[in-house]
């Protein structure tokens, strides 16, 4: 399904991000005599922090620009994958619903406060984290309130739209709970209740355009954290 109009701002998050995995892959990934290993496409720990991942030491270190940077780094393909598609079923539908600088707003907001959990998460340790899905979360959450407030609150879509962000919300939570070792819960929910907030205090216009056809089902996805540095 092509792009819903007027989306500049996830087409270029969606490119930006396609640009840093390519960069992932050259500096980090397996080498070409292992073919079967570029099915996963596992980026290596020590590229992933030079192109600007969260570690522990971020915090007592103040590297801050990671914590914009994290936002762009996946630590293998299926990550990348399926970020990437949350991305642009979340960011497509509500940019194009409620306009590119609220979109823009709520993604990196929501985006560094998830980096700033992350990082107070892994303080002190050998973990590091890399992802965009605090700032998905984040837009998830926003959407549920944008939704409630606007002039479409009442619509059979926009219910049917509001219980799948909720489904969908509580479900990647639980799993982040679940496999606490791999998922980077933190950053999921600060962002999601970043994104909540955001929803109920931005101050509300009637949205740029109708939903017509571009109504998304929304997936789940996932940001497993990058691996412990050997």
């Amino acid at each position: 399904m092509p792009l819903p109009v007027r989306t500049p701002v996830t087409r270029t998050l969606l490119i930006l991000i396609a640009l840093m995995f390519v960069v992932e892959a050259i500096l980090g990934g397996p080498p070409l005599r292992q073919p079967a290993a570029w099915l996963m496409l596992d980026i290596r720990g020590n590229a992933l922090e030079l192109l600007g991942a969260l570690t522990g030491g971020t915090l007592f270190d103040r590297q801050w620009w990671r914590l914009i940077t994290v936002m762009f780094l996946h630590a293998n393909l299926p990550h990348y994958a399926v970020n990437s598609w949350a991305l642009f079923q979340l960011g497509s539908l509500y940019e194009a619903l409620f306009g590119s600088r609220r979109f823009l707003l709520v993604y990196f907001a929501t985006g560094l406060c998830a980096s700033i959990a992350s990082m107070i998460h892994i303080a002190n340790t050998d973990g590091a984290s890399v992802g965009a899905s605090g700032a998905i979360f984040g837009i998830l959450g926003a959407f549920i309130f944008s939704i409630r407030r606007s002039q479409w609150r009442h619509e059979r879509w926009a219910r049917g739209l509001t219980q799948q962000l909720v489904f969908w919300g509580v479900l990647n939570l639980v799993l982040g709970l679940t496999f606490r070792k791999y998922i980077d819960n933190s950053a999921h929910i600060a962002g999601l209740v970043s994104g909540l907030i955001l929803g109920l205090v931005l101050p509300h216009r009637t949205p740029p355009l109708p939903p017509g056809q571009n109504v998304i089902d929304v997936q789940p996805y996932d940001d497993s954290p990058m691996p412990p540095r050997d």
